[in-house]
């Protein structure tokens, strides 16, 4: 048997960044993903930082694999879809006020199952419901599963499954027949994508197909997305639009794709930022 040594695992790791560097880190992704390879030069013209700053940043994202370098610059490697990482730190006043309004619109006076996916935007609804009692929560999510470990007056419940190294979701054939053995009041998914022509979208076959199954056993449907994706399509699909019961976003959502899933009728309410 060959002794040689395993090439090492890519993923992304979370380190002790400030929220200026994480949020700048971002900026370098998508300026990359949006634009292919970039030089150093206009890196630094686009992000208003020194020669020596963007070293150390893209020093940290290639050791991520997020990154490669080019002949004086550099190209991403993640593709469409960010880290959960570093989704977490996009648009958080939007989330925030989103997850207060969800959590708002759930019964508190009477015992209520719910089954939560992954996402920033759903943690961050499940961290509003911490304080509440006779909730039980199914989640395929770790991020999920984390905000509200802690809380001993709720029953939180996690699937089996293979674990999504971008979205820190549980998948697979595990995650969906756990799902296809529950019945709950409500599943509360996040998205890739919401538009009235193509429903319901993410990045990832299988994700997508684990989120049916949660969405298949839950009596009613609330999708939780920021106004960037409102109206946007990604390649797998989870669900027709005509399935969500609520859709809850931000003011910076398209009106007239808003105007189009109440036309399907879709419930939506647009949180307000402070």
């Amino acid at each position: 048997m060959s002794t040689a040594a395993l090439p090492p695992v890519r993923s992304w790791q979370p380190s002790a960044t400030s929220p200026r560097r994480t949020q700048r880190l971002v900026e370098i992704l998508d300026l990359l993903t949006e634009r292919g390879a970039l030089s150093v030069v206009t890196l630094c013209r686009e992000l208003q930082v020194s020669p020596a700053t963007l070293r150390r940043d893209m020093t940290h994202l290639e050791e991520q694999g997020l990154v490669s370098r080019t002949r004086g610059g550099a190209r991403a490697n993640t593709g469409p879809e960010l880290p959960v990482r570093l989704r977490d730190t996009r648009s958080p006043l939007a989330k925030h006020a989103i997850a207060v309004t969800a959590a708002a619109l759930l019964p508190s006076d009477r015992p209520l199952a719910i089954a939560i996916g992954g996402g920033s935007t759903t943690a961050e609804v499940a961290r509003e419901l911490g304080s509440r009692r006779r909730l039980t929560i199914v989640t395929n999510a770790l991020t999920t599963a984390a905000a509200v470990a802690a809380r001993p007056n709720l029953q939180v419940i996690m699937t089996g499954g293979v674990i999504r190294a971008n979205s820190f979701e549980l998948v697979g054939s595990l995650a969906e027949s756990a799902f296809n053995g529950i019945s709950v009041n409500l599943a509360i998914l996040g998205a890739d994508g919401v538009s009235a022509a193509h429903g319901v979208t993410t990045h990832d076959h299988t994700e997508a197909r684990t989120n049916h199954a949660m969405v298949s056993h839950a009596h009613r449907l609330m999708v939780v997305a920021d106004g960037s994706k409102i109206g946007q399509a990604t390649v797998a699909k989870v669900a027709d639009a005509s399935a969500i019961d609520i859709l809850v976003t931000d003011a910076s959502a398209d009106p007239h794709e808003l105007s189009q899933l109440t036309d399907l009728g879709v419930t939506v309410h647009v949180a307000r930022t402070r």
